[in-house]
């Protein structure tokens, strides 16, 4: 899996808010829908906490497509979050990018892809490693539209 950089969020943010309905959509069972909207919504403070170390980046690969992430999503990276295990990590491995879950194997660290065909990394066995950020959101289409 290669990730592709978008860039970061830089500068004075201008708010942007957008529709936010009231009411939650049922997963399930069908529930009454409202025919109004009661409040906004700005994605920029509802995804980012930390703005200046928070980058983009597009997924290119299968290797987390058991964790929902999917070739041509979006990240959401935050690098000022401190990787801990269990945590979906962006890391550069001999100066490539990898998305991978950041797990503690037989008290080691090791980088686990979330598809079977792909093996683990054990970070101590790996040359040059560096955990560049945390993935924090990740937002994918769920088919073209328009």
């Amino acid at each position: 899996m290669s990730l592709l950089s978008i860039g970061a969020l830089r500068g004075q943010r201008r708010p942007l808010r957008l529709p936010l309905a009231s009411s939650t959509v049922a997963a399930g069972f069908p529930s009454p829908a409202d025919d109004y909207i009661d409040v906004g919504i700005d994605l920029n403070e509802a995804l980012i906490r930390h703005p200046s170390s928070t980058f983009f980046l597009r997924v290119s690969g299968d290797s987390m497509i058991d964790a929902g992430i999917q070739h041509g999503d979006l990240l959401v990276v935050d690098r000022s979050l401190e990787a801990r295990p269990g945590q979906i990590v962006v890391a550069v491995l001999d100066g490539a990018f990898t998305l991978k879950r950041l797990a503690r194997h037989q008290g080691r660290l090791r980088l686990e892809a979330a598809n079977s065909a792909y093996p683990p990394l054990e970070l101590h066995q790996c040359g040059d490693v560096q955990i560049w950020g945390v993935a924090i959101h990740v937002i994918h289409s769920l088919g073209r539209h328009g």
